[in-house]
This record gives structure tokens, C-alpha cells and sequence, in this order.
């Protein structure tokens, strides 16, 4: 079957592509400035992405069936043109429960933080445990160096997003995905644009625990008080809990950030690993207790969490220049801000964390977070903010911050400041879930610069 997908660099869309060429299908698509991982990835698999949304793409790259993102709008010309000449459409989540997840052991990955990296933890322990299964996730999991895969029957783990699904369909992506085993990481409010406030979520969520069969299982923050509402509106599913005080918890927590594993008070094994937060090591208990779901034992995916090698974009190392270090990370709200600062801090201690972020996701851009910004980059030394295009002034969010805080609103203008304030031992933490402009290479080039100088 020939596909042609609209808006195939979104890491969803994209890694839907990558699944549909492997099962044999004709893959084409289209998007508009595509930045890496996504376009890398299409590039080595042959797909070809057109540039832009207009009707003439139709002829060009003929389809038996046109498969569209959530973020395909009424107006656009291609949108326009299928539905006037009634050509054959569906959503993403749609094809894929149809194609790839009916009659698949489906572990979704939920919540408002934590469901990329958590997914990657979840597909690599059932792969180290010789499952091979499917995924599709958010990031690309540096275990597998990839986004998706179909995998091999009967396990599938996918990234379960509350986003909507298409412009004809209003219901979360999720709903598509008919998990055996369903994770529920947390639950605040985020994605002001199509949500009016928490309990739509909430209701959104709920739609989720209603399709768990009875023989399933649910994984569920129990420190959260949104997912103990969902939960309380009716669950047919087992569910175990992870958090302090709740079935799954942390024991023991070293100065390397391995931690002991216990459950139901009892010790499980010590994960050793690179990975750094508190918010990570929730994480991991989450993946720890879906694992179990399906067949792992406690102490293998301990073992196998030892080789997890985490995700790109998150608190990803991108270089170090004169032992000023340049991480990159996808974090974009600040419940997220705050988690990863702490993670980071945990780390290096007293060393200077200088925050650079920019407000871009939907939420972000409508102002609806900026009374927590300043409280949630409060443990950075020092914070920088990326305001271009913005509808609101991030300088009187951040005006808690006294002289810590920095907005600019020029790429070129925030670059030479942080060259100019960057000292030895500083830890820069770019935050974004865009690429950002590809401030974390020109920073580096102009502290290279700066040093070449200096040594001159």
C-alpha cells in the first residue's frame, strides 16, 4: 500500500513511517522545516518528505491512503484538497492500533513528564530479556539508536500521549492504543491550547483505565493526587503503585545515583546507572513494575536498567569546552525545569547551573505556566530566556530572579552574553523541546572561539 504522511517529521508520525517501510508499505510524507533526530532518521530510510503543506504534493506522491498528524489544520491546501476530492484518510494513532497493535501485548507509557524516557527503560528491559519487542516512542532510545520498530510479536511498547488525535478527532491519541499494561506516570495541567483545564485532562485519562482488560494491569504514580481522581471515577484493572510509601518505592540512595529497588518492603536489587533525579528513578520503578506485566523478573530488569543508556535530548552531554559542559535536554514545563535543576544539582553540587530556555511548546507560548517559572529555575545560578515570538514579556515572570535572570529575544545577542558570563566548572542546561535554533553548537563554537583567543 502506497502512504502518504502528513506531518511525518513529529516524532510520532515519523516513527509511524519507519514502522510502515518495514512492514512493506510505500512511504512518502510531508512536513515543513524538519530539524534532527526525525529528519535524519526519514533520510536514511529513503522516505521522501516534501516541504510544505500545498495541494500540488497530491499529484506528486499519488496514495492509497493519506495518513494525518494531529498537527494537520482545516486551511491547509493539502488538508483541503483530500477532503474535496474524498480520498481515503485516517489519523496516525488510528492506522496504527488498525496495522500494528491489534493483537499485540500493548504497554503504554502515560503521564504529563517522564514517558520517553520511561518507554525507552520499559522496550530496552524487555529487549535485554530477549523479547525484541516493538516500540514507538518520543526520543530516540540511544539503547536502540532509533524511534520505533515494529518488533516481534507479541509486545509493543509505545509512548501514550494525551495530545488530540487529529482535527477530526478530539479524543487523546491514546485511546487508540488498547494497552494490556498501562502506565500512569503523573497528571498536571499542560496543553493550554486544547485543554480548558486539569479535570478535562483527568476526564481524558479516565477514557485510558476504561479500555485496560481486567486481566491487565495498571501502573499508577500513587504520590499523584490527579491520578487517585481518575482512578476514583472507576478502574476494572489491577493496579500497583510506585512512589514513597506505596508498593514500588526507593530504597537506599547513593552518591552515584544507584538506588536500591523495594517491593512491598522488600529489597529487589541496586540499580547502577548513569542516569541522575529523583523523577528518573520514578521512572525506573515504573518500568521495573510494567516489566514484571510481562514476564520479566524483578532482578533481570534490575540488572538490565545497569545498560540502560538513556535518551537523546534528555540531560544528553552535547560537549565541553575549557570544563564549561553543554547538556541539552527536552524538558518544557516547569514542573520539568524543576526536576531535571535538581537532578543536575544532585550531581554536581556546588558547581554553577546555568539555566537557557526557551518558552515553545503550545502551553508555554499562551503564558498559562509563567507564574511558576521563576520558583521552578529558582536552583539555577544563573537563567536565560529565548523569548522571541512571544506574546508575553518572560522578564516579569522571571523578575523573582532579580539579576540571575536574562531575557533576550536575538539568537545572536543571548550567545555572546553567555560567552561572556561562562566560566570553568559552569554546567549550561539548554531546555527545550524544539531544536532551539541550534544554540548548544554555536555556543560551543563561540566558547571554542573564546578559548582559541585567549590562548593566542
Amino acid at each position: 500500500m502506497r502512504l502518504h504522511i502528513l506531518g511525518i517529521c513529529g516524532t510520532f508520525m515519523g516513527g509511524l513511517a519507519r514502522i510502515a517501510r518495514s512492514l512493506g508499505h510505500e512511504v512518502s510524507g510531508c512536513d515543513a522545516h524538519a530539524y534532527p533526530p526525525m529528519s535524519e532518521q526519514l533520510a536514511s530510510l529513503g522516505i521522501a518528505v516534501h516541504e510544505g503543506y500545498d495541494a500540488g504534493q497530491l499529484e506528486r506522491y499519488p496514495a492509497d491512503l493519506y495518513v494525518i498528524g494531529n498537527a494537520m489544520t482545516r486551511g491547509k491546501p493539502v488538508i483541503e484538497a483530500i477532503l474535496e476530492r474524498n480520498l481515503a484518510y485516517v489519523s496516525g494513532p488510528q492506522w496504527l492500533s488498525d496495522n500494528v497493535l491489534r493483537d499485540r501485548w500493548v504497554l503504554a507509557v502515560a503521564g504529563t513528564h517522564g514517558k520517553s524516557t520511561t518507554a525507552s527503560m520499559l522496550a530496552w528491559i524487555l529487549e535485554d530479556a530477549g523479547l525484541a519487542p516493538g516500540f514507538l516512542i518520543g526520543g530516540v532510545a540511544r539503547n536502540f539508536g532509533i524511534t520505533a520498530r515494529a518488533g516481534s510479536a507479541p509486545f509493543f511498547v509505545i509512548e501514550a500521549d494525551e495530545y488530540d488525535t487529529a482535527f477530526f478527532d478530539k479524543r487523546s491519541k491514546f485511546v487508540w492504543y488498547r494497552p494490556r499494561t498501562a502506565v500512569l506516570l503523573n497528571l498536571e495541567y499542560d496543553h493550554a491550547d486544547i485543554f480548558p483545564d486539569l479535570a478535562a485532562i483527568e476526564a481524558q485519562f479516565h477514557h485510558l483505565v476504561r479500555i485496560v482488560p481486567p486481566g491487565g494491569l495498571l501502573v499508577a504514580n500513587g504520590q499523584q493526587a490527579a491520578l487517585e481522581r481518575v482512578l476514583a471515577k472507576g478502574s476494572w484493572t489491577p493496579v500497583e503503585r510506585f512512589g514513597a510509601g506505596q508498593a514500588w518505592s526507593v530504597g537506599e540512595i547513593r552518591p552515584d545515583d544507584a538506588f536500591e529497588v523495594l517491593l512491598a518492603g522488600e529489597r529487589q536489587g541496586t540499580v547502577r546507572w548513569g542516569l541522575m533525579g529523583e523523577h528518573n528513578r520514578q521512572n525506573a520503578l515504573a518500568a521495573l513494575a510494567a516489566a514484571r506485566h510481562a514476564g520479566v523478573p524483578v532482578a533481570r530488569a534490575i540488572d538490565a536498567l545497569a545498560r540502560f543508556e538513556g535518551v537523546k535530548r534528555r540531560m544528553e552531554l552535547r560537549g565541553t569546552v575549557n570544563g564549561i559542559a553543554v547538556y541539552d535536554d527536552f524538558a518544557h514545563h516547569p514542573t520539568a525545569f524543576e526536576t531535571t535543576i535538581a537532578g543536575l544539582r544532585r550531581r554536581v553540587g556546588t558547581a554553577r547551573i546555568v539555566a537557557v530556555f526557551e518558552p515553545r511548546s503550545n502551553t508555554m507560548k499562551l503564558g498559562t505556566m509563567q507564574e511558576r517559572l521563576a520558583s521552578s529555575l529558582s536552583d539555577a545560578d544563573l537563567v536565560f530566556c529565548y523569548a522571541s515570538d512571544l506574546g508575553w514579556d518572560p522578564s516579569h515572570a522571571l523578575s523573582g530572579l532579580g539579576t540571575r535572570a536574562y531575557t533576550h529575544v536575538d539568537m545572536g545577542t543571548l550567545v555572546e552574553t553567555l560567552a561572556r558570563l561562562l566560566v570553568p566548572g559552569d554546567h549550561v542546561l539548554v531546555m527545550s523541546n524544539g531544536g532551539f535554533g541550534g544554540v548548544h553548537e554555536k555556543l560551543l563554537a563561540r566558547l571554542a572561539t573564546r578559548e582559541r583567543t585567549a590562548s593566542a
